[in-house]
C-alpha cells in the first residue's frame, strides 16, 4: 500500500471532531463520510475528555500516517521480498508498475497532500508546509538511495534474518537443555547420598567421643599434650579395632582386620606421623639468653628436623621421606609435607596400646614437634564407598595444641552396577557434547575476528568450555590412577594404604565438575529473553552494572577501613577479629545480623562500641540502601520501557507459544481460530438479538456488533504485553489498522457520549 492513498483514505474516515487543518474542505468531506450528531447537550465535561481522546491517539496516528512515507521502504520491501513477484500485484490488476514507479508515486502522493494544504495556508504554516513536503520527498530518495545496513544487509533482508536468527536460537536452547539434563545426570550419579550418612557416622566416633575420665573432652576440643595421649589410648584405639560383638562375643569371620561398625572394614593398617622443627630455629634476644638456651620456630621445609632422635631405632624415631605422592596439607599455623617420623600400628589392639604407652614413656612428643597426623582408610561395600580419614593435631610455637580432620567419602569402584555403565554413556555423551560446542565457537571466532570478544556470553561460552576440558582431564588423570595404584594399595593388608592421594584428587574432581555445572545453569540465562521478568532482570543488571561498579569502589573502600581498624584493635582478643580474612568475614556477618557484640565491648570498652556504631550506621543504613535505590531506579526505567513497547529482541516465547497451540490444535485438543470466530459470531448475534428484545433499534445493533469485532480483532492484536519494538519497521496495513482502529474507538465514545445524554434527558424529565 503505497504512502498517498493511506493518507487520502484516513481523511475520508475521520470523524468530525478530529481537527487535522487543511480547511474546511476536509472537514466537510469527513463530515459527509462519517456523519455523527453531537447534541448541544455535550458542552461539559465529556467534551475535555473526547478533546484528550483526540490529542493522545487520533493525532498522532494521522502525523505518523502523514511521516510513514519516509520509512516506506523498510515496511514495504520487508513483505514484498518473502512474495514471489507474481503475488505482490493486486488479484486481477496485472503486473503493475515496477518497485521505483511504486515509491515515486507514493511520495508524489505524499508531497501531493502538502502541497494542497500549503495552498490553503499562508505565513509561516505555509512555509512550514513546504518544508514538509521537501522533508518527505528527501526521505522517500534517502529511503531508496541507501537501502543497506553497516555490514552490508539489504534492508528488506533484516527481518528474514531475525526469523533464521530465532529458530537457530531456539535449536540451541533445545540442545543446550539435552546438554544439561545429560549434566545433571552424570553430576548427580557421582554423589551418594550415603556419604554423608557414612562422614556423620565416623565423625560421631571419632572426633565426638570423650576421652575416659573427662566426659567435656573429646578430640575436637584437645588443647594439651595430655589430652592427646589420652585419646590416642582411649577414643582412637576403641574406634579402630572392633574385634567382638556388641555381646562381647568374640567374631570369628574378620580374617584379620577391623570392621568398624561391623560394616565398614578398615583397609591395611593406620598411620601415625610426626613433624618436628630443630632447636635454634629463632633468635633469642641477648638478656634472655641466660634464661633460655632452646628456641623452635614455627615449621618450614628450612627449620624441619630430619635427624634421628629418643630412642633412635625403629621408624618412629628416624626420619624417613616421602615414598608417595601426597599433597600437602595446608593447616592452621603451616603448610606440611609429606615424610617425618612415622608409627605403623598393628593388627591388634593389643600391640597397639603397647606401642602407645612406650612412646608416651619415652616423650615422642617434644618442644620441637609441630603436627602429628593420624591417618586410615576404609571400605563399606554395602553402598561402595571409600572414606579416608585425617586427624591432624597441630603444635604451635606458642605452646597448645590445635586439632582439625578431613574425611573424605569417595566412590573409586566407578563402574559396579548397571546403573554406573549407565553414567559412563552419559560420560560419552558429555564428550560429545563438548566436541560439538567447541566446534561451534571456533566456527564463531572465525566469522566474527574481534568482536566475537565483544560480549560477555561469549566469554561465558569460553569460561565453560575451558571447565569442561578441565574436568575431563581431572576425570582421565583420576582413573588412569586409579588404575594404576589400587590394586597395589589393597595387596597388602600389613601395611598402610595410602589412599589420601586418590581421594584428594577426586575431591578436586568434584568441586571442578561443581563449578562446570553452575556456569552451565547460568548459561540459561542467555536463552530466558521470552520470559519477560528475566528479560528485565537481565537489563536492569546490564544497565546499573556500571553505577554498581562505582558504588562497590566506594563501598570497599570503607568496608576495608574498618576491616583494618577491627583487626588492629579486636585482633588479639577476639577470635573473629584474629586474622585479616576472619575480620573481614565478621563484617559480613554483622551485615546479615550476626555479630559478637559482648566480644567486641569486652576487648576494649571504648573503641568497641564506636566502631560498631560507626560501621553499622555507614555501612548498613547507608551504603547497602544506595545500593537498594541504585537497583531500584534502574529496574523503574526498565520497566517503564517495557510498558512502551521496549522488549528484548528475540521473541522466543512467541514462537513457542505459537507451537504448542498449533500442535494442539492439530491434535485436535483446542479448537482452531476459525472455530473460536464462530463461537464469537453467534454470542454477538445472540447478544444482537436480546438488545433488540430489550428495545434497542437495528442500527444500534449493527453498530455494537461492528464495534465488537473492531475489538475482538484489534484488542487481541495491540492491546498483548507482545508489543512490538519501536525501532522495528511498521508496515503500511498495521498503521492503516492501528488508524482505523483510532477513529473507531473515537466514534464509540461518541456513541458512549449520545447515550449518556439520553440517559440525562430522561433523568431530568422524571425530575419534573
Amino acid at each position: 500500500m503505497d504512502c498517498a492513498p493511506t493518507v487520502l483514505h484516513a481523511k475520508v474516515l475521520l470523524p468530525s471532531s478530529v481537527r487535522l487543518g487543511g480547511g474546511e474542505d476536509f472537514k466537510r468531506q469527513a463530515w459527509e463520510q462519517n456523519p455523527l450528531p453531537l447534541p448541544r447537550e455535550e458542552e461539559y465535561s465529556w467534551r475535555r475528555l473526547l478533546k484528550a481522546f483526540r490529542h493522545t491517539f487520533v493525532v498522532p496516528a494521522v502525523r505518523l500516517a502523514s511521516f510513514a512515507c519516509g520509512k516506506r521502504t523498510v515496511a514495504q520491501t520487508s513483505h514484498r521480498s518473502r512474495r514471489p513477484a507474481a503475488k505482490r500485484a493486486h488479484p486481477g490488476a496485472g503486473p503493475g508498475p515496477p518497485e521505483g514507479a511504486r515509491s515515486g508515486r507514493a511520495c508524489a502522493g505524499a508531497g501531493l497532500v502538502h502541497a494542497r494544504r500549503a495552498e490553503r495556508a499562508s505565513g509561516p504554516l505555509r512555509r512550514r508546509l513546504a518544508h514538509r513536503r521537501q522533508f518527505g520527498a528527501a526521505g522517500c530518495t534517502m529511503a531508496d538511495s541507501s537501502p543497506r545496513w553497516r555490514d552490508g544487509t539489504s534492508k528488506h533482508e533484516l527481518p528474514y534474518r531475525k526469523e533464521i536468527e530465532i529458530k537457530t536460537t531456539l535449536q540451541e536452547l533445545l540442545i543446550y537443555f539435552i546438554f544439561l539434563i545429560n549434566l545433571c545426570i552424570l553430576t548427580f550419579g557421582m554423589v551418594n547420598p550415603h556419604m554423608y550418612y557414612l562422614n556423620k557416622v565416623m565423625s560421631s566416633l571419632f572426633l565426638d567421643t570423650s576421652v575416659p575420665g573427662d566426659e567435656r573432652t573429646n578430640f575436637k576440643t584437645i588443647r594439651s599434650i595430655t589430652d592427646f595421649w589420652k585419646f590416642m589410648e582411649g577414643p582412637l584405639l576403641e574406634g579402630l579395632y572392633w574385634d567382638s560383638w556388641y555381646s562381647n562375643q568374640k567374631l570369628d569371620n574378620l580374617k584379620n582386620s577391623s570392621h568398624i561398625y561391623y560394616e565398614n572394614i578398615l583397609i591395611g593398617v593406620p598411620r601415625i606421623r610426626q613433624l618436628k622443627v630443630r632447636n635454634n630455629t629463632c633468635k633469642v634476644y641477648s638478656p634472655f639468653q641466660s634464661l633460655i638456651r632452646e628456641c623452635y620456630g614455627k615449621y618450614n621445609s628450612e627449620n624441619e628436623d630430619l635427624s634421628d632422635f629418643g630412642l633412635k631405632h625403629g621408624t618412629e624415631w628416624k626420619y624417613s621421606t616421602s615414598n608417595t605422592n601426597s599433597p600437602r596439607y595446608w593447616g592452621f599455623v603451616g603448610v606440611y609435607q609429606d615424610g617425618g617420623y612415622i608409627l605403623t600400628l598393628s593388627k591388634s589392639k593389643s600391640e597397639a596400646k603397647t606401642k602407645f604407652t612406650d612412646l608416651r614413656l619415652n616423650n615422642w612428643i617434644t618442644r620441637g614437634t609441630r603436627v602429628i597426623f593420624i591417618d586410615f582408610s576404609l571400605y563399606n561395600a554395602n553402598v561402595n564407598l571409600f572414606c579416608v580419614i585425617r586427624l591432624v593435631a597441630e603444635f604451635p610455637a606458642t605452646g597448645g595444641l590445635l586439632t582439625s580432620w578431613q574425611l573424605y567419602s569417595v566412590k573409586l569402584l566407578r563402574y559396579v552396577s548397571y546403573y554406573d555403565y549407565f553414567l559412563a554413556s552419559c560420560e560419552i555423551t558429555f564428550c560429545i557434547f563438548l566436541i560439538i560446542f567447541t566446534t561451534q565457537e571456533l566456527r564463531k571466532m572465525k566469522e566474527s575476528k574481534s568482536a566475537y570478544f565483544k560480549s560477555i556470553w561469549n566469554w561465558l561460552e569460553l569460561l565453560l568450555l575451558v571447565l569442561c576440558f578441565v574436568t575431563v582431564f581431572f576425570y582421565a588423570y583420576c582413573h588412569i590412577q586409579i588404575f594404576l595404584l589400587l590394586g597395589q594399595l589393597l595387596k597388602s593388608n600389613e601395611k598402610y594404604s595410602d589412599f589420601y592421594f586418590l581421594a584428594y584428587w577426586c575431591i578436586y574432581y568434584n568441586n571442578v565438575i561443581a563449578i562446570t555445572f553452575f556456569l552451565a545453569w547460568i548459561k540459561i540465562l542467555k536463552f530466558i529473553s521470552f520470559n519477560r521478568t528475566m528479560s528485565q532482570l537481565s537489563s536492569t543488571l546490564s544497565r546499573c552494572i556500571k553505577d554498581i561498579v562505582g558504588f562497590a569502589i566506594m563501598f570497599f573502600i570503607i568496608f576495608f577501613a574498618y576491616a583494618q581498624l577491627g583487626f588492629l584493635v579486636f585482633g588479639s582478643h577476639v577470635d573473629d577479629f584474629s586474622t585479616f580474612q576472619n575480620t573481614i568475614f565478621s563484617q559480613f556477618r554483622i551485615v546479615l545480623g550476626d555479630f559478637n557484640f559482648a566480644g567486641i565491648q569486652q576487648a576494649n570498652w571504648i573503641l568497641g562500641p564506636i566502631y560498631f556504631i560507626t560501621f553499622i550506621f555507614f555501612v548498613f543504613f547507608v551504603l547497602l540502601n544506595m545500593f537498594l535505590a541504585i537497583i531500584n531506579d534502574t529496574y523503574s526505567e526498565v520497566k517503564a520501557d517495557y510498558s512502551i513497547g521496549r522488549r528484548s529482541d528475540f521473541e522466543l516465547g512467541k514462537i513457542i507459544k505459537n507451537s504448542y497451540h498449533s500442535a494442539l490444535e492439530k491434535l485436535k485438543l483446542r479448537k482452531t481460530q476459525k472455530d473460536e470466530d464462530k463461537e464469537i459470531s453467534k454470542s454477538s448475534r445472540y447478544l444482537a438479538d436480546h438488545a433488540r428484545r430489550e428495545g434497542f433499534d437495528r442500527n444500534e445493533n449493527g453498530r455494537a456488533e461492528l464495534m465488537k469485532k473492531w475489538k475482538e480483532r484489534l484488542e487481541k492484536k495491540y492491546y498483548s504485553l507482545e508489543i512490538q519494538d519501536d525501532c522495528q519497521p511498521v508496515t503500511q496495513q498495521e498503521l492503516r489498522e492501528l488508524f482505523l482502529y483510532a477513529v473507531e474507538l473515537e466514534t464509540e465514545l461518541h456513541y458512549i457520549n449520545l447515550k449518556l445524554n439520553q440517559v440525562m434527558r430522561r433523568f431530568s424529565a422524571l425530575q419534573y
